[in-house]
C-alpha cells in the first residue's frame, strides 16, 4: 500500500503528518520524502543514511562531422532544447526532458547519450522505518526526473518483500505534486482550516480527483478558522480521517523536529487511529 501526504499549499502540516504516521504505522513500512527541492523529513525522522547517489539524466551529444543538418531533432523537441545555429546543432542541457526521442530520430547517428546530474537519492534506516529521499541539484529546474529515480528505488524496495509507503509529496497542485500522487493507493489531503487554505485545498482536490485515487483529510490546526472545509468535505463525500488541534505544544515540537505522534498518548492516539483509518479505506489488514 502506498499514502501519499499532499496538500494544496506549504506549511499545512503535510510532513508533520508523513512522520508521525511513518513513526505509528503498524506494519512494516518506508517513509519517502518526494519533495525534492525542499526534503526535511530527515530533520524529524532522524535516519542513519547508508547510502547517497547522484542522479542523471539523459541529454543528447551532437557529433558536429555526422550531422548533416537536416533539422529532424530541432523539429522534435517541443521544449526547444536542440537548435540550428547556422552550420552547427546546438544542445542546451538544461532544457532537455530527457525523452531521447532526437537521438531516436537522427538519421545519420549523430546524437548520442550523455547525462545531466539532477540531484543525489539517499537510503537509510530510521529505527525501523526504510527511508528515502531525494535532493535536488542547486540550480536543476526539473523536479519529476529525480522523484521518478526516487520512486524506482522504491518500488526496487516493495518488491522484495511486504512493505507499505508513506510518501511525503511536494505541495500545490502542478506537476511534481502529480508525479507524487499517481502511484499512490491512498491520496491524503492536508489542509488548515482558513480562507487560504481551504482555497488551495479545493484545488488540490479537483486537481487530484481525476486520478480516481481513494482519497481521505486531515485538518491541521483544527480549531482554527471556520467551517468551510467541513461542509465542502460532506458535499462531495470526502472523510475527514483525522483533526490535529491547534496546539502551541504541537507547533513548538515541530520547531525543534520532534515527531508530533510522540508528545503523548492523545497524539499517538489520533495518528494510530489515522493509520488505521486509512488501511480501511484501502481494504487492508492493519496485521496483514
Amino acid at each position: 500500500m502506498i499514502v501519499s501526504v499532499a496538500s494544496g499549499k506549504g506549511g499545512t502540516g503535510k510532513t508533520t503528518v508523513a512522520a508521525s504516521l511513518a513513526s505509528v504505522w503498524p506494519r512494516p513500512a518506508a517513509a519517502v520524502d518526494l519533495d525534492v527541492e525542499e526534503p526535511n523529513l530527515d530533520l524529524f525522522l532522524d535516519p542513519r543514511i547508508a547510502s547517497t547517489q547522484r542522479a542523471y539524466i539523459e541529454v543528447p551529444v551532437p557529433d558536429p562531422a555526422g550531422c548533416t543538418l537536416c533539422g529532424s531533432c530541432v523539429e522534435l523537441c517541443q521544449f526547444k532544447a536542440i537548435s540550428r545555429m547556422g552550420p552547427s546543432i546546438l544542445v542546451f542541457p538544461e532544457m532537455c526532458h530527457g525523452c531521447g526521442g532526437c537521438i531516436g530520430i537522427c538519421p545519420e547517428n549523430a546524437l548520442t547519450p550523455g547525462k545531466r546530474e539532477l540531484g543525489t537519492v539517499a537510503e537509510g534506516m530510521a529505527g525501523d522505518i526504510r527511508f528515502l529521499s531525494g535532493r535536488l541539484r542547486v540550480g536543476e529546474a526539473m523536479s519529476p526526473p529525480l522523484m521518478r529515480e526516487v520512486l524506482k528505488r522504491l518500488f526496487a524496495l516493495l518488491g522484495r518483500g511486504p512493505t507499505d509507503a508513506i510518501i511525503d509529496a511536494p505541495p500545490g497542485v502542478s506537476c511534481p505534486a502529480v508525479n507524487a500522487v499517481m502511484e499512490s493507493d491512498v491520496i491524503l489531503l492536508v489542509a488548515e482550516p482558513t480562507p487560504f487554505g481551504f482555497h488551495d485545498f479545493v484545488l488540490a482536490v479537483e486537481a487530484f480527483a481525476p486520478f480516481k485515487k481513494t482519497m481521505g483529510v486531515v485538518i491541521n490546526r483544527a480549531g482554527l478558522g471556520d467551517g468551510s472545509i467541513h461542509e465542502y468535505c460532506r458535499d462531495v463525500g470526502l472523510p475527514i480521517l483525522a483533526e490535529i488541534p491547534f496546539d502551541r505544544s504541537i507547533a513548538e515540537a515541530y520547531s525543534r523536529g520532534r515527531v508530533v505522534a510522540s508528545l503523548d498518548e492523545r497524539l499517538r492516539g489520533v495518528f494510530s487511529e489515522l493509520a488505521a483509518k486509512l488501511l480501511a479505506l484501502s481494504g487492508e489488514d492493519a496485521h496483514a
